[in-house]
C-alpha cells in the first residue's frame, strides 16, 4: 500500500519573509540599474562610441596578452611578425602622430624622424629607439613616446630654452644655458641677446651665468662677454664700454660686485670712460678716449716753454 507524503505548507511568517527578500532584491536591482544609468549619462559618448571604445580595449588587451605570452614562450621573429600583422589587420597600426610641447623647434624635424613608423603595426614600434632618434635633434632636451590605441603615436617634447648667442668665426649660434648649440641665427635676431665669444667660450656659459648673477643690477646691461686666453672675461656693456675682469671665478665675481658699487655711486656707465681695467687687485684703471693726445700736447707745450726760457 503506497503512501503519499505531503510537505507542510509554508507558515505565514516564512511566506512574509520570502516576499520581503524578493522585494529587497528587486529594489537593489532597480537602484543598481538607475545608478549605472546616471553614471553613463555623465559620459559624453554615444552608445555606439562606447561600444567602439570597449571593443578597442578588449582587442588591445588581447593583443597585449598575446604579445606577452609570445615573449615568454620565446617565439621566433617570424611568429611575432605574424602576430603584429594580425594586430594591424584589427586596426592597431600607426595612422596618426600627435606632437606636443613644440614652440621653437620645427615640427617637420620631428615628423621626419617618425615617418618610418607610418602604417607600422603598433606592436612593432620601437618606442625607446624612436625616442633616441628624437633626442638627436638639437632643440630637444627630453622626449616621451607613447602609444594611444588603436592608431596614434603621442610624442611629448621638452624643448631647450634659448639663453645666449655664441659668436663663431664664421657664424652666430643660439645656445641654451648649458652652452648646448641649438641653431644658427642672424645678427638681427641676436641683436637683443647676450653674445658670448672667444675660444672655448661655449663651455664657460654656466660659469658666466654665475658671475653675472653676483651683480644682478649690472646683468641686464651686459651686451657681450668675451672669454680671454681661456682664463678670464672682458664684459662689454650696452653703452659700448669695456670692463676687464681678473682671473679666477671668485676673484672676478668680487671685482664685478665692486664695480657695481662704484657705478651706483659714481655713474660710471654712460660716462666718458671707454674702458675699465680691474685685473690688478684692489685697483681700477680707466681709459678716456683722447686723453693720451691731450697729455702729449700739454707735455709738448711745456717743453717748448722751457726751451724758450
Amino acid at each position: 500500500m503506497s503512501q503519499t507524503i505531503r510537505r507542510k505548507a509554508k507558515s505565514a511568517r516564512r511566506a512574509a519573509a520570502a516576499q520581503g527578500t524578493s522585494r529587497k532584491v528587486r529594489s537593489a536591482r532597480a537602484k543598481t540599474g538607475s545608478a549605472f544609468d546616471r553614471a553613463m549619462a555623465w559620459v559624453p559618448l554615444s552608445e555606439e562610441q562606447l561600444h567602439r571604445v570597449f571593443l578597442a580595449m578588449i582587442l588591445g588587451g588581447a593583443v597585449a596578452l598575446a604579445w606577452f605570452v609570445a615573449g615568454l614562450a620565446g617565439l621566433p621573429a617570424m611568429a611575432r611578425q605574424q602576430l603584429a600583422e594580425v594586430a594591424a589587420d584589427a586596426g592597431f597600426k600607426v595612422r596618426r602622430v600627435d606632437v606636443r610641447g613644440v614652440e621653437n623647434l620645427n615640427e617637420l624635424k620631428v615628423y621626419e624622424r617618425v615617418l618610418a613608423e607610418r602604417d607600422q603595426a603598433m606592436p612593432l614600434v620601437e618606442i625607446e629607439a624612436l625616442r633616441e632618434k628624437l633626442l638627436e635633434l638639437p632643440w630637444i632636451e627630453d622626449a616621451r613616446v607613447s602609444r594611444q590605441l588603436p592608431d596614434t603615436l603621442v610624442i611629448d617634447i621638452v624643448e631647450r630654452k634659448p639663453h645666449a648667442v655664441l659668436r663663431k668665426p664664421d657664424r652666430m649660434v643660439l645656445i641654451d644655458a648649458s652652452g648646448h648649440e641649438l641653431e644658427p641665427v642672424t645678427r638681427e635676431r641676436a641683436k637683443d641677446m647676450l653674445v658670448v665669444s672667444g675660444p672655448g667660450a661655449g663651455k664657460q656659459v654656466v660659469a658666466l651665468s654665475r658671475l653675472l648673477d653676483a651683480a644682478p643690477a649690472l646683468k641686464p646691461q651686459v651686451r657681450e662677454a668675451e672669454w680671454i686666453g681661456n682664463r678670464r672675461w672682458n664684459l662689454t656693456f650696452k653703452t659700448g664700454q669695456v670692463l676687464a675682469l681678473p682671473e679666477g671665478e671668485r676673484t672676478s665675481a668680487t671685482a664685478l660686485v665692486s664695480f657695481a658699487r662704484l657705478d651706483g655711486t659714481n655713474r660710471l656707465l654712460g660716462g666718458q670712460v671707454a674702458a675699465f681695467d680691474m685685473r690688478a687687485q684692489g685697483r681700477i684703471y680707466m681709459r678716456i678716449p683722447g686723453r693720451e693726445k691731450q697729455e702729449a700736447a700739454l707735455n709738448a707745450g711745456a717743453a717748448r716753454r722751457e726751451k724758450g726760457n
